[in-house]
C-alpha cells in the first residue's frame, strides 16, 4: 500500500477563518455545462444520459447515489483540458431512466460498459464518487479489460464500512433534501423520489459485500481516496480497502468531507490529474 502525503504533492492547505468549516459546507450543485456531444443512449434496457467534453484519453466520471452528472461541473473544465471527459447519469438518476430490475452494482457497472460500447470506447479511466467509486471497483473486478485506472473517492466494499446514522448528519441530510429537488427537476418520473430512494436503499442495505479474496484479485491501478471528515465512510474502512487491493494507493484529503469535489475543487482536481497522468 502506498500512502500519498499531501506535502509530497506540493499542495497548499488552507482553512476557512470565518463561519462553518469547509467540511461542514454543502456548496451549490454546479450548473450543467453545455455540450453538443451528449444526449441519451439506449443501452442495457434503459435510456442513459451522457455528456462529453474535451479531447484526449477517455475518463468516465461516475456520481454518487441520488446525484446526477451536474455534480461534476467543477471538475469538467480542469480534466477536459487534458482528457475526453464522459459524464454518465446512473440508471434512475438524473436524466437516465430505469427498468423493473432491482438496483445492483453489477447491473449499474454493466450500464457503464454498455455506454462505452455505444461510444466505441474500448477502455477508459474511471473517476468515481461514493456509489460511482464502488462502480469503479466493480468494473475493475468484472470488466478489467475495459478500465485503465480507477480514482475511487469515498467508496465502501462492504455495508459495514458505512457509518450508522449518516442520514442524520446535517450536511448529508441537506444533500438528501437537495437531491430530491434535483430529481424532481430532471427525472422522467419526477414524483417518484421517495420510491426511488426506497429502491436504492435496498441495494445499500445488502451491497457491496466483496470478500478479501475478491479485492486481492484486482490488478487495475486504483487510488483509494476520502476526505478526512467524511460523514458516511469509516476511516478504518478506507484504509482497509487500500491495504487489501494489491498496489492500491491511499490518499486522505484534508478539511473536506464526502463532498470534497464541491468543497475544495482545486484540491480534488489536482489529485485526480496527478493520479491519471502520473507514472
Amino acid at each position: 500500500m502506498r500512502f500519498f502525503a499531501l506535502v509530497s504533492l506540493g499542495l497548499a492547505i488552507t482553512t476557512p477563518t470565518l463561519g462553518a468549516e469547509k467540511w461542514e459546507a454543502l456548496p451549490p450543485t454546479p450548473a450543467p455545462i453545455a455540450t453538443d456531444r451528449g444526449g441519451e443512449i439506449a443501452a442495457n434496457g434503459i435510456k442513459i444520459h451522457y455528456a462529453i467534453y474535451g479531447q484526449g484519453s477517455p475518463v468516465v466520471f461516475l456520481h454518487g447515489g441520488l446525484a446526477n452528472t451536474d455534480y461534476w461541473g467543477n471538475q469538467v473544465p480542469a480534466v477536459a483540458a487534458h482528457h475526453t471527459v464522459i459524464l454518465i447519469d446512473s440508471r434512475g438518476h438524473g436524466r437516465s431512466t430505469r427498468d423493473n430490475r432491482p438496483y445492483g452494482y453489477d447491473l449499474m457497472a454493466d450500464d457503464v460498459v454498455a455506454v462505452l460500447d455505444a461510444l466505441k470506447i474500448p477502455k477508459a479511466d474511471i473517476v468515481g464518487w461514493s456509489d460511482g467509486a464502488i462502480l469503479g471497483i466493480d468494473l475493475a473486478l468484472r470488466h478489467k479489460d475495459r478500465v485503465g485506472k480507477v480514482f475511487a473517492f469515498a467508496a465502501n466494499t462492504v455495508t459495514s464500512g458505512v457509518k450508522e446514522g449518516v442520514e442524520k448528519n446535517p450536511t448529508f441530510a441537506a444533500y438528501i433534501e437537495r437531491a430530491g429537488h434535483e430529481y424532481e427537476a430532471h427525472s422522467a418520473t419526477p414524483k417518484e423520489y421517495n420510491a426511488f430512494v426506497d429502491q436504492i436503499s435496498k441495494m445499500w442495505a445488502e451491497q457491496p459485500n466483496w470478500t478479501d479474496e475478491q479485492l486481492k484479485s484486482i490488478v487495475t491501478p486504483i487510488l483509494v481516496v476520502d476526505g478526512d471528515h467524511d460523514e458516511a465512510i469509516k476511516r478504518e474502512h478506507t484504509e482497509y480497502i487500500a491495504a487489501t487491493i494489491p498496489h492500491a494507493g491511499l490518499l486522505i484529503l484534508p478539511n473536506v468531507s464526502h463532498f470534497a469535489f464541491l468543497q475544495d475543487p482545486a484540491l480534488f482536481n489536482f489529485t485526480v490529474l496527478h493520479f491519471l497522468d502520473g507514472q
